[in-house]
């Protein structure tokens, strides 16, 4: 056992891999208690992350993606190519719509808002969970050309196919306020989230920082502006 594993082990007894999407997905599974007719999975992509399996929790799940393997994704109903500035479904066909990791990657924030909200009942939710532009992952992000993300990504596990460009623009609670209050939604509530610190964990140095920089940012929700994942439950 190497020392990171160590450390995954006694600093971490109770976080695995995906840590975040698990809890993305109970905040999305209070929303599926009463089995709503139609969900959306918006940016379903190729169906790489088993957290957002919902087959079977709503009456039908459907996905979109721009990429073409999305219609074979195995945690969908339907898959259907498209993209979130133009959804191809009618006014008010889904009780739900999700997004996960994916508004850092909206170059027209306002745009896929507007859309999200057209397809929206009444009375339906809009829930997403994307990194926190004020925490250090994002800001080297920011800072950092694409293929450096990939070779990141890389190291994780993850195809570079699957890391995609970024533009942070609906990325603080703030942003995701003024799209939704200037795209017809009622309100939204947030939740700020700081765990075990995935992107440092190849060093043992660099794990002992994100690990002092987790105990830090969750002493107070003073300082929870620094957590890493932002989880929005934005109410149509």
């Amino acid at each position: 056992m190497g020392l990171t594993d160590w450390m995954d082990r006694n600093l971490y007894p109770e976080s695995g891999d995906n840590w975040d999407d698990v809890a993305f997905r109970e905040v999305i599974l209070r929303h599926l208690e009463d089995r709503p007719d139609a969900i959306l999975d918006l940016g379903a992509g190729a169906g790489i992350v088993p957290q957002m399996g919902f087959k079977g929790l709503a009456g039908r799940v459907c996905g979109v993606d721009p990429d073409p393997r999305v219609v074979d994704n195995p945690y969908l109903d339907e898959g259907v190519q498209g993209v979130g500035e133009e959804i191809p479904y009618p006014d008010g066909t889904f009780d739900l719509v999700f997004s996960d990791n994916v508004l850092e990657h909206l170059e027209r924030p306002e745009e896929v808002f507007r859309e999200v909200r057209r397809v929206l009942r009444d009375g339906g939710v809009f829930i997403t969970k994307t990194p926190n532009r004020r925490h250090y992952v994002p800001l080297v992000a920011s800072l950092t050309p694409h293929r450096f993300h990939q070779w990141v990504n890389a190291r994780r596990g993850r195809d570079a196919e699957d890391t995609f460009p970024t533009f942070y623009r609906a990325n603080t609670p703030g942003a995701v306020r003024r799209l939704a209050e200037i795209t017809g939604f009622s309100g939204v509530t947030y939740t700020l989230l700081e765990g075990r610190p995935e992107y440092l964990r190849r060093n043992p140095l660099t794990y002992l920082a994100g690990f002092v920089y987790e105990r830090i940012v969750n002493v107070s929700n003073l300082l929870s502006p620094f957590r890493v994942v932002l989880i929005s439950e934005i109410r149509a």
